[in-house]
């Protein structure tokens, strides 16, 4: 069956093709036969026209004993049986030049004897390829819904199926129109609130209909005006005294694209060290007269856009490398002076031990040194230090050795000398302290006193078990003193005697 005659066969006996498809224009065949005319007597047969809207009507009549019969109707002039003349088993019907108005319900009606009427239903349906179209409507952004996308199927039959695909935010409304020749066109409006954001996005109208083979698509972009949108870009917040060359720019979106670029500052003028050029402001030496607020405006059609940035001027930043140095010079200096401060103390603490045991008299090179005996006398009386001579009063005896020669002296505190020799040896002559330095010692000057006791205790006489008396240096200051710093260390015995614990230089 070709779309230029289209034949449909219709069986009685509920064996229908119950639909014919036909564009205007055309040439249709609607087939109608008898299958099974056994013991039947077919008497006449009728095609019958009922549109869709009106009264049923006769096209087409043919008896076997008369010629074919064509009533009035709109189809009068081109219906006619085919074949002609026609077979009275296989009554089928031709229609020309088919119109939109010709589309309906056709019957074909057998008259028959004994049964009756017997009849088969057959639809003619035309089409009509419409015309399909779409198309964006530009709108300002605002704040109620207007139409931005239309679609149109024009002239179509049956009636066009529109739907829209995107990703914006609104809704669809379709109405529907009957054109010339019983045609539908379909409306479709795309309604929403336009927003500067949605201009660009992209929206389709899709069409399907019957006489396409896939729905026809119209892809579109959304197209909403808008006041420009600006920002100022290039401020790192790091404009320090003397820095060259920084930039900034205005950028701005809008539509229709901005036609105009203006820099201001707050007070109005720019400074003089600022260049424009165009959406460019250069500074090319950051000073105070940069600490401000620039302003860019940008105009188009629809509106004034505006940005604002305010430029903060600081002090230079130490350079990072400068800083490494810097910080490994002072580094290097601490750890120096804590050397030298730590090599300083080792030589004052070993000057002042020194001192503490010896102290040279710069007009003198005599020392005069004092023994002190044990603490614990011995059994016969006579002190347990080495280089006493024995006497029985458990004190220490005094001895002054005098570096400039060879013989060891016998010294008082009132500093007499009795150098004496026995078998060319120096001989030691011991005395004993009186009463007298004992009281003596109560006037040690409290200077002289806190020297004695800071002492250190491996010095003292006293850690030792025993053997030979303890040689420290004593400041010569006085001889008169001899007496002070035995008694400072002196101890009462049982039978009376006083003897001292500590070696004492004077």
């Amino acid at each position: 069956m070709s779309l230029s005659c289209l034949l449909l066969t219709l069986f009685i006996a509920h064996i229908v093709e119950p639909e014919v498809l036909s564009y205007p224009g055309q040439t249709v065949n609607l087939r109608c036969a008898f299958t099974d005319p056994t013991g039947i007597q077919l008497t006449m047969i009728t095609w019958i026209y009922e549109p869709k809207e009106g009264e049923r009507m006769n096209i087409a009549v043919f008896h076997p004993s008369f010629e074919p019969n064509y009533p009035d109707s709109p189809m009068k002039g081109r219906v006619s049986f085919s074949p002609s003349p026609p077979d009275v088993a296989s009554p089928s019907i031709q229609i020309t030049n088919v119109r939109m108005t010709d589309e309906g319900k056709y019957i074909c009606e057998y008259a028959t004897y004994p049964s009756g009427n017997e009849q088969g239903i057959i639809y003619l349906v035309m089409l009509a390829k419409p015309q399909n179209s779409a198309s964006i409507v530009t709108v300002e952004a605002g704040t109620k819904p207007v139409v931005v996308a239309r679609c149109e199927s024009a002239d179509g039959r049956p009636a066009a199926e529109i739907s829209w695909v995107t990703t914006a935010n609104g809704n669809a409304t379709t109405l529907s129109k009957l054109g010339a020749g019983n045609t539908v066109t379909m409306s479709s409006e795309y309604r929403m609130v336009p927003t500067p954001a949605d201009n660009g996005k992209d929206i389709s109208c899709v069409v399907a209909h019957r006489t396409q083979v896939k729905p026809e698509s119209f892809p579109l972009k959304l197209a909403v005006q808008y006041a420009p949108q600006v920002t100022i870009v290039g401020y790192d917040n790091n404009w320090y005294m003397g820095r060259t060359n920084v930039v900034l720019t205005c950028q701005a979106t809008g539509n229709p694209i901005p036609d105009s670029v203006l820099w201001k500052t707050m007070s109005g003028e720019l400074p003089d060290t600022v260049v424009i050029s165009s959406k460019e402001l250069k500074v090319l030496k950051v000073g105070d007269a940069v600490n401000t607020t620039f302003v860019c405006e940008v105009k188009n059609r629809i509106g004034i856009g505006r940005a604002q940035v305010t430029a903060i001027v600081r002090e230079p930043s130490v350079n990072p490398s400068n800083a490494g140095v810097v910080a490994g010079a002072v580094i290097g200096s601490l750890l120096a002076l804590l050397l030298v401060a730590a090599l300083i103390a080792v030589l004052v603490t070993r000057s002042r031990r020194q001192q503490q045991g010896y102290r040279a008299n710069g007009a003198s090179d005599m020392k005069t040194r004092i023994f002190g005996g044990g603490k614990k006398a011995s059994k016969n009386g006579t002190g347990g230090g080495a280089g006493s001579v024995g006497g029985g009063n458990n004190n220490s005896p005094i001895y002054v050795y005098n570096e400039g020669s060879s013989h060891l002296g016998i010294g008082e505190k009132n500093n007499h000398h009795q150098p004496l020799t026995m078998g060319g040896r120096p001989e030691v002559v011991t005395t004993t302290p009186t009463a007298q330095d004992i009281l003596l010692s109560n006037e040690l000057d409290d200077m002289e006193r806190r020297k004695f006791d800071e002492l250190e205790e491996e010095e003292r006489y006293d850690h030792f078990g025993g053997g030979g008396p303890i040689l420290q240096l004593r400041p010569p200051h006085d001889q008169d003193i001899i007496s002070d710093y035995l008694d400072d260390d002196m101890e009462s015995q049982r039978d009376g005697s006083v003897i001292s614990r500590t070696a004492v230089y004077v």
